[in-house]
């Protein structure tokens, strides 16, 4: 992990003067995908348009090989970017592009389906804990035939830096000056991973029409209103009219989250499965692309 040195100075961080409320609590669907895979659907299909440009969360976690070995083979994909944050584990990538790579703790997975890409993302541990999440990120219509693109990203990689007792690594966008690991112009996504000692705070300035929500993994966080937002669950922010960030909170325990932002699209989505375009036309040139072989 790197210890980033922020662009601005800490002590002149603009603040946030006029956070968002909580619109309301998710707790998420406990289910299964890939090979088997056990794990908590946190951002549903219904959700996609309320969190435009994100798609799905999901949230995975266990002790027990049998609920994660299987893994996930052969899959296709088309029209969005997944974003795979390993927090403990070993995950082998592969796909149709030619690409390979070994997500181990800490790192990051970053890869733009574009216009078609088939991959396999394996366990290489037979024991021991796997766990964290994947983010489905939406393309914008003019990019969703782009050529597929994938990065790794190890955990030394991120950027980090710690501010009265919360130490955030930045995947993506920007926080307090410090540039994340990446940045996508179209949908300005955020996505940092907090962890806070008891009882402390942390702020994050953002744009009003932005969506936004946070994800509690260990511990609790306190929220404008008096709202708390307990382990496994999601916290969505109310887009309210001149607010200018969010405000969290830790519990009585240290506590952990992802906070994830984003501009809106403001496109249809027509989704099925694994394939997220902005019509059924373009949905069925999709699986007939796939049926015939003409994915990267």
């Amino acid at each position: 992990m790197s210890l980033a040195t922020p662009h601005d100075s800490l002590a002149t961080t603009q603040p946030v003067l006029r956070p968002r409320a909580v619109e309301r609590l998710v707790s998420g669907q406990a289910t299964s995908d890939g090979a088997g895979v056990k794990l908590t659907r946190v951002l549903t299909n219904d959700l996609q348009r309320r969190l435009d440009p994100f798609l799905m969360l999901d949230a995975f976690g266990s002790d027990k090989a049998d609920d994660y070995i299987a893994g996930f083979p052969d899959h296709p994909h088309r029209g969005f970017e997944t974003v795979t944050y390993m927090l403990e584990g070993r995950m082998r990538h592969r796909d149709s592009a030619g690409n390979e790579g070994l997500l181990g703790n800490g790192g990051v997975q970053w890869m733009t389906a574009g216009r078609g890409v088939i991959h396999s993302e394996l366990p290489e541990q037979e024991d021991g804990r796997m766990e964290g999440f994947q983010l489905w990120l939406n393309l914008p219509a003019k990019d969703k035939l782009c050529p597929p693109w994938y990065r790794d990203i190890p955990s030394a990689q991120i950027p980090e830096f710690e501010r009265q007792g919360v130490t955030v690594r930045v995947i993506a966008g920007s926080s307090h000056g410090v540039a994340g690991a990446m940045q996508r112009e179209a949908t300005a996504p955020l996505y940092l991973d907090l962890h806070l000692a008891p009882g402390a705070q942390f702020e994050q300035v953002l744009p009003e029409g932005h969506n936004a929500f946070v994800y509690v993994y260990r511990g609790s966080l306190k929220l404008e209103g008096g709202c708390t937002v307990p382990q496994q669950r999601m916290a969505i922010f109310a887009n309210t009219p001149g607010s200018d960030g969010v405000r969290l909170q830790a519990g009585e325990a240290p506590t952990r989250a992802i906070l994830i932002a984003g501009r809106p699209l403001k496109e249809p989505i027509a989704q099925y499965g694994p394939f997220v375009m902005n019509t059924r036309e373009e949905l069925m040139q999709a699986v007939h692309d796939f049926q015939n072989g003409q994915l990267a």
